[in-house]
């Protein structure tokens, strides 16, 4: 039996079993199948956009679909379009990367780049006129939902776009500069003039202490410029008092939560204002437009007492607009393959869940790499540490790649780069049956079930699934297929077609296979894979 013969009739059995669409509110989180995409690079629906608006180059615009960093026209109508092809795939979720409104370019000569990524904030209330309206993201979310699809929203609270200026740097990199030798209570270090009397510190997160802290000039000298003064929205965002102005994060020590990100706004996210802010604008999108989670950004890098405030009052707001199942997952972004520090985490600042990293770097490490399949058992054995215990582990995004860190078939590539086209496709058949019965909810990164491998990590990870004009994209080549990006890339009788992916919607049919706690266990050995039922039952299926 063929590949896809066998692979269409499990899709038949599951689509018999799913929920009729106007129960998907019902669905818990991991029963679902999640599709991260970046809207951007998805599908055209109306080139009008391409510019937001704007006129000009493409410093003023930020469209150049000739280069990998600047806006290539993907948008929410297009995305509007190709739902079919996504339910195709047996997606049941939806994730994809922000679409508030953007600050249009960013660097300097040489590294000038553009917010087609979504993470360089400017508007949190309205959609970045690139990808369109609010009003075509609300009949995004309704078209999804009316096909009992889910709608996740990926949201930042850690900074903003890059506009407030330090006079001290001058357009350099400005190096942290720590509490002690910069303290809120003197200007420019411990000597210098005496500013924010009365101010207690950070830690003293009050209306009352932080309505003392009148200048922001402790650390750096603060400028914003005239074009920028109002740009962002809501309007408090204006107000720098509200940002920790201290210089670039080391990502080591007090800087991981109190440092720029990489040159971005980092807003002072113990201030009560603050709290109270991203409350009400996260808030005002699920009262809108009903969307169904968050995927939250650079979660580590923000104090552990927000999130306290913020998650909860989050779940309580989505179960009054009669969503009773919202997840929320934060992006805990460490590769030390130690699912402690993951599961911290979601004892410390209360996050129901959080991408499992460790499960990525587990594959990383067993199936694009030569370790012992004993670090499987290491893995699912930590799922304790989890605040909840192993059911909580259950609600963890398991991925095998992304658009910051690289697909997996790059990784795979440069693991085994004199791997023949028949080992590296059995290779990503392991991964994706790894993926889809082990415990967690999988998220395929878009493109990845039409072979994309790409050239990196990052910017070199994010190629278009609608016709490329992007040189450095059109010469790649892919996975299991003679396709280019050059063309349109929405086939689904492709012989890497994600269509197998849909074994794992069904929520029938995990408990046939007799998952157990973890999904599956596996035996390590120096010399492979000894999968128990479940996984040697998928493995069949995918080899017959």
């Amino acid at each position: 039996m063929s590949l896809r013969r066998t692979l269409l009739g499990l899709v038949a059995a599951c689509t018999a079993a799913t929920s009729p669409a106007q129960d998907f509110r019902q669905r818990p989180p991991q029963d679902e199948v999640i599709y991260f995409l970046l809207p951007d690079r998805f599908e055209n629906g109306d080139n009008r956009n391409d510019r937001g608006g704007l006129r000009g180059d493409r410093l003023a615009t930020g469209f150049d679909p000739t280069h990998k960093g600047f806006y290539h026209g993907g948008d929410l109508r297009g995305l509007i379009k190709r739902l079919d092809y996504i339910q195709g795939l047996g997606v049941t979720a939806i994730w994809f990367a922000p679409i508030f409104k953007n600050k249009p370019v960013q660097g300097g000569p040489g590294t000038y780049s553009a917010g087609y990524h979504g993470y360089w904030v400017t508007d949190f209330t309205q959609v970045d006129p690139h990808f369109g309206t609010n009003a075509e993201f609300k009949a995004f979310v309704d078209a999804a939902h009316a096909r009992g699809m889910k709608v996740y929203m990926d949201i930042i609270t850690n900074h903003t776009a890059d506009v407030i200026q330090l006079a001290e740097c001058e357009g350099k990199a400005c190096p942290y500069r720590s509490i002690a030798d910069y303290p809120y209570q003197r200007r420019g270090g411990v000597g210098g003039t005496p500013i924010n009397p009365g101010f207690a510190g950070e830690d003293v997160r009050t209306d009352e202490n932080f309505a003392k802290l009148t200048d922001p000039n402790y650390a750096y000298t603060v400028r914003i410029p005239a074009t920028e003064r109002s740009v962002k929205v809501p309007s408090w965002l204006n107000d720098a008092i509200y940002y920790r102005n201290r210089g670039d994060s080391s990502f080591s020590g007090e800087s991981m939560t109190r440092g720029d990100f990489i040159g971005l706004d980092d807003i002072m996210t113990d201030n009560p204002r603050v709290v109270r802010g991203f409350i009400e604008i996260f808030g005002s999108w699920i009262d809108r437009f009903g969307i169904d989670g968050f995927r939250i950004d650079t979660a580590r890098h923000v104090n552990p007492e927000f999130w306290q405030a913020f998650v909860p009052t989050m779940l309580e707001r989505a179960k009054a607009k009669g969503i009773p199942n919202f997840h929320i997952f934060g992006e805990v972004a460490d590769d030390d393959f130690q699912p402690g520090r993951l599961a911290l985490h979601t004892r410390n600042d209360r996050f129901p869940a959080v991408l499992d990293f460790a499960f990525k770097q587990a594959v990383m490490r067993s199936v694009a790499g030569n370790e012992p399949t004993e670090i499987w058992r290491t893995f699912f054995a930590q799922d304790v540490l989890y605040e909840g215990g192993a059911q909580a582990a259950t609600q963890l995004p398991t991925f095998l790649g992304n658009h910051d860190q690289g697909r997996f078939g790059y990784h795979l590539r440069k693991a085994f780069p004199g791997a023949s086209d028949e080992e590296q496709l059995a290779r990503m058949k392991l991964a994706n049956v790894l993926l889809f019965t082990a415990r967690g909810v999988p998220t395929i990164y878009y493109g990845d079930e039409q072979g994309f491998a790409g050239d990196g990590i990052d910017q070199d990870a994010r190629e278009d699934m609608f016709p490329s004009r992007t040189a450095v994209y059109n010469d790649n080549r892919l996975i299991a297929s003679t396709a280019t990006t050059a063309q349109s890339n929405f086939d689904t009788s492709a012989p890497f077609t994600a269509l197998r992916l849909r074994l794992r919607r069904c929520a029938k049919v995990r408990p046939r296979f007799g998952t157990g706690r973890h999904g599956f266990e596996l035996w390590g050995t120096s010399r492979g894979f000894w999968p128990s039922r479940v996984c040697s039952t998928a493995m069949r299926y995918w080899w017959q």
